[in-house]
């Protein structure tokens, strides 16, 4: 399975204020439900956050996630939005889904599914899945949410790819740094093991990258080296005390499983 979530934009792009000022103010009242519903609340009580999609950037995501499931095989893509509610935003992508799935990718199936039922399908039947596109807020619930399914964010590699061709590769929780001051590093390497993977292919070192993933299966299959996370411990320093193996452990055990 595969997530697409669009980075750039949406309600992570920051086009928010407490207190709007008087021109975004004035703004916001042009429309009926504002007026209707916020008009009345005094300025010094209002948040804002824009909901901000552009259709240069929500066609390059979408074209990115039909491409990568006519490269690799996959029979479906997924909107994973909520355009019933939201209209405009959720709306666009799902519009321009339909529009490049029909002129470009007519052999791959297009699925559209609002992002609270999608989290309950998941747990239900995530066979029925392969890629999924999303703009950037439900993206990220979307690929956590997924991660759970394979033992959690230790495992959840990722990638994020610009329009020019760099490419910059990172596990899905990012740095972890919670966790940097304990004197034994506890953090699950596979995630980040996992997307120097996909680094590999992105290189076009498929064979070095399919003998490293065989590695990994090996250990987890194996059982006698698990992190904190696969034995559903809290992220805690004495977790090691308890069984637990540490960064480096885990590194050793895959790496020891290529020779």
């Amino acid at each position: 399975m595969v997530i697409f979530r669009q980075n750039t934009e949406c309600l992570y792009s920051g086009v928010e204020w407490t207190s709007p000022p008087e021109q975004v103010y004035n703004a916001l009242m042009t429309h009926p439900k504002f007026s209707r519903n916020f008009g009345n609340v005094p300025v010094g009580e209002l948040s804002v956050s824009a909901r901000i999609f552009t259709r240069k950037a929500t066609e390059r995501i979408l074209i990115a996630a039909f491409d990568h499931a006519r490269k690799f095989g996959y029979k479906s893509v997924t909107v994973c939005e909520k355009p019933n509610v939201i209209r405009e935003t959720s709306g666009l992508m799902w519009k321009l889904a339909k529009e490049i799935q029909k002129t470009s990718y007519p052999e791959i199936k297009l699925v559209n599914t609002n992002i609270d039922a999608q989290m309950m399908w998941l747990t239900k039947n995530p066979e029925d899945y392969s890629v999924i596109v999303a703009g950037n807020m439900f993206g990220d619930i979307a690929s956590d949410a997924f991660a759970g399914l394979i033992g959690g964010l230790g495992f959840a590699c990722s990638a994020q790819y610009s329009s020019d061709g760099i490419a910059v590769f990172e596990p899905t929780h990012g740095s972890a740094p919670k966790y940097s001051d304990f004197k034994i590093s506890i953090v699950n390497p596979i995630a980040m093991i996992e997307s120097a993977c996909m680094m590999l292919d992105h290189l076009d070192e498929k064979e070095t990258s399919l003998r490293i993933r065989k590695a990994i299966a090996a250990v987890i299959e194996e059982g006698k080296v698990r992190t904190y996370d696969m034995m559903k411990m809290s992220g805690k320093p004495e977790v090691i005390q308890n069984g637990a193996a540490s960064t480096e452990r885990m590194t050793d055990a895959i790496i020891s499983k290529l020779f």
